[in-house]
């Protein structure tokens, strides 16, 4: 019997998905996999009648996220596995691995109801902690006049979405040398892309700003040994139970070395198109969970 994969998306990318799941969608046609993509949101859908399911391009449950909650329990074989992107879809996961003494860019949090401090110098950032793309994200210069009160409107207007507040250092090297992101597929390094600075100075884009991310300017990387070390090293922490079909861990430079700005388990871009052998690779993995 030919197997039945899902691949999950969301509405508006609908009827192909996004565009950087085409290799996988080819590399799966080429093992005569029957593949449907389909939007996580339809209530229409009986996911049971799928022998598999991949969270992908899920990106609009950043505005709903507690539906996505409710959705992920009731996928039959879904991967990654349900727990893992529960957990993983709000950045208070952050607070684990600081806990655990990885290396994270310094990091707080402020719930709704709570005054947002933000740093009396240098640039910081300030976003919410279930966003995707850049949306609801700010960057601002405390030693500018002006800013603190700016930065303070911005977590005022997250706050008022009912979102959780992050503050981080902006981390200048960004600037230069770019964010690392390192791609594991069945728990192994796959491939690495540098993604340029996402924030210009001034920057403070709305919670709801259209479209479901903000255009980033990607090229292919060969990682330094410190930050395969680093990816590695927090992987290995976030998949006690064995890896997962997909992982991508995002690290900024420091002048301690790399830090970890986000672990990105539930629905990141893979960049296949960046490294062809890579699609085929996360095919034979889908098929290896078939059981």
């Amino acid at each position: 019997m030919t197997p039945s994969i899902a691949i999950a998306s969301c509405a508006a990318l609908l009827p192909d998905g996004d565009a950087g799941d085409y290799p996988l969608l080819k590399a799966l046609a080429t093992r005569r996999v029957d593949v449907s993509v389909v939007a996580w949101s339809d209530r229409e859908v009986d996911w049971h009648r799928f022998d598999l399911t991949v969270v992908r391009s899920t990106w609009d449950y950043t505005t709903r996220r507690a539906e996505f909650l409710q959705w992920l329990p009731t996928v039959p074989n879904l991967h990654n596995p349900a727990a893992v992107l529960a957990a993983n879809s709000d950045k208070r996961y952050l607070r684990a691995l600081i806990e655990a003494g990885l290396p994270v860019v310094e990091t707080r949090f402020f719930e709704p109801g709570q005054t947002v401090a933000v740093p009396e110098h240098g640039q910081f950032v300030v976003k919410p902690s279930v966003g995707a793309g850049s949306r609801g994200a700010g960057r601002f210069d405390a030693d500018q006049t002006g800013e603190a009160d700016r930065a303070a409107g911005h977590a005022a207007q997250l706050h008022r979405a009912g979102r959780t507040v992050v503050v981080q250092p902006y981390l200048s090297g960004v600037d230069s040398h770019g964010e690392t992101a390192l791609i594991y597929l069945d728990g192994v390094f796959s491939h690495s892309i540098r993604k340029s600075a996402m924030l210009a100075a001034g920057d403070a884009f709305a919670v709801d700003a259209p479209g479901l991310w903000i255009e980033e300017a990607i090229s292919a990387r060969t990682p330094s040994a410190a930050e395969l070390e680093v990816g590695g090293r927090i992987l290995s922490h976030l998949t006690p139970d064995g890896p997962l079909l997909y992982a991508r861990i995002d690290l900024l430079p420091s002048p301690s070395g790399p830090v970890l700005v986000e672990a990105e388990l539930t629905e990141p871009s893979l960049f296949l198109d960046e490294h062809p052998p890579a699609a085929d690779r996360l095919a034979d993995a889908i098929l290896s969970r078939l059981g």
